[in-house]
């Protein structure tokens, strides 16, 4: 890594992927970070709104905007990216990562990359094009469920596998609702409780499909997808099945070859559970053959590899760090 410095600016600071990308970049060895905007937090300590950084960092947030940055994270809702980048004229040479949807997906399956905003952005998910993400500008950061959905399917997409329907069942956390209290985020109801929404229709499925799609020589079944709310704060736990002719053994195979340089992404023999990646930029893969479907579990932090966590992983990539600087992260574990 060497003395290799980055000058980083955080653009929506005050939520909560805005805070965790605080709590990594502080402790990246490689990093200074220059500002933290928010509007509504203008002119307060950041450790203010994200308590536990208290005696971690003097830095405040601020409304004006600063171009003395090499790399710059937009955190803000989904469609405000768009606008913040189209009412700020940035230099060129500043490498931008967004973590909305606003530059994810387009409607040709096979295009390398979205443009808007006089600026290009290649999709930012490493173990599906680590070598592309070197050499970009701009990324969009991928969606959670999208994450895990996609690294639960990747290998057989690539091997051309995915021939049969593809049914997905998905919990999260709280937290992937975003910082804003609503009906379903607020405690009293979040709390032994569940509820699934958006119902064969998340808006994830677009950069899923586009993904598996562009993987593909032949055409893509159906992916039918039940998200749920689940009741805890942190944490995604996919499970999709499909028909598959690979045996276990060949399945297990198959992905532990996939995943070999990918240094996110294992697969677990047992059964794993949500605690082993919650705080980390994990990936835990488990395959289980029933009859003729392969299943497979994945699980992720959703705010970590999920959001910030990958996102930070995008930055080394784009400046040529170690892909896991800053990222080697305790597990709750219990």
């Amino acid at each position: 890594m060497g003395g290799l410095s980055i000058k980083a600016g955080i653009v929506g600071g005050a939520g909560y992927t805005g805070g965790e990308l605080l709590r990594l970049l502080l402790n990246h060895p490689n990093v200074e970070i220059t500002f933290v905007h928010s509007n509504s937090q203008a002119g307060k300590p950041v450790h203010d709104t994200h308590t536990d950084l208290l005696g971690d960092t003097d830095l405040y947030f601020t409304d004006a905007l600063q171009e003395e940055v090499d790399v710059l994270f937009l955190c803000v809702g989904h469609g405000a990216a768009r606008k913040f980048l189209e009412s700020e004229q940035l230099p060129a040479s500043i490498k931008i990562i967004d973590l909305s949807q606003d530059f994810r997906w387009n409607e040709s399956l096979k295009e390398a990359v979205v443009k808007g905003c006089d600026r290009e952005f290649v999709y930012g998910l490493p173990e599906l094009q680590r070598e592309s993400i070197k050499q970009a500008q701009n990324i969009a950061n991928p969606g959670c469920f999208a994450t895990a959905i996609q690294l639960a399917l990747l290998p057989l997409a690539q091997q051309n596998l995915l021939t049969e329907e593809v049914h997905v069942s998905g919990i999260t956390g709280s937290t992937g609702a975003g910082q804003s209290l609503s009906a379903t985020s607020h405690y009293s109801w979040r709390s032994g409780n569940i509820s699934n929404y958006k119902v064969l229709n998340h808006q994830h499925l677009h950069e899923i499909r586009r993904t598996l799609q562009g993987m593909q020589n032949s055409e893509l079944p159906s992916i039918n997808f039940v998200p749920y709310r689940g009741p805890f704060t942190r944490g995604i736990l996919c499970t999709s099945y499909t028909r598959c002719s690979l045996s276990q053994e060949e399945a297990e195979e198959l992905y532990n070859s996939y995943y070999n340089s990918h240094p996110f992404v294992s697969i677990s023999k047992s059964t794993p559970d949500l605690k082993q990646v919650v705080n980390t930029n994990k990936c835990l893969l488990h395959l289980q053959k029933e009859g003729d479907y392969l299943v497979v579990s994945s699980m992720i932090d959703n705010l970590l590899k999920g959001a910030s966590g990958q996102a930070v992983q995008n930055m080394n990539l784009l400046f040529g760090l170690e892909e896991q600087a800053g990222l080697r992260l305790k597990a709750s574990a219990f």
